[in-house]
């Protein structure tokens, strides 16, 4: 199983970025997946979860109307649209996946906001 994450950047306040993680080593299609996020100094936090079948995403309360999670399981790759990005945004952002009753999680990808 391997989740590599891109697209993270710096980004002004009020800012959008889009990342994106590929999947490999599994089938995406038969998979739920999630984002964390981990600031610094900070516990890791989950973000975002999409079923595996795209009919249900939930969202953490502080990302909750700017973030949204999609899946292209042609393409082994979800996706993590961010709106509105606030400097309390800035982390590191993973995927994860519960795969066989382990957890696997990507190298991550830096976010930073600031103006």
């Amino acid at each position: 199983v391997q989740l590599v994450e891109s697209g993270g950047d710096l980004v002004q306040p009020g800012g959008s970025l889009t990342l994106s993680c590929v999947a490999s080593g599994f089938t995406l299609s038969e998979n739920a997946m999630n984002w964390y996020r981990q600031a610094p100094g900070k516990e890791r936090e989950w973000v975002a979860r999409i079923s595996n079948s795209n009919d249900f995403s939930g969202y953490a309360d502080s990302v909750k109307g700017r973030f949204t999670i999609s899946r292209d399981n042609a393409k082994n790759t979800i996706y993590l649209q961010m709106n509105d990005l606030q400097p309390e945004d800035t982390a590191v952002y993973m995927c994860a996946v519960l795969h066989h009753s382990r957890m696997y999680w990507g190298q991550g990808t830096e976010v930073t906001v600031s103006p």
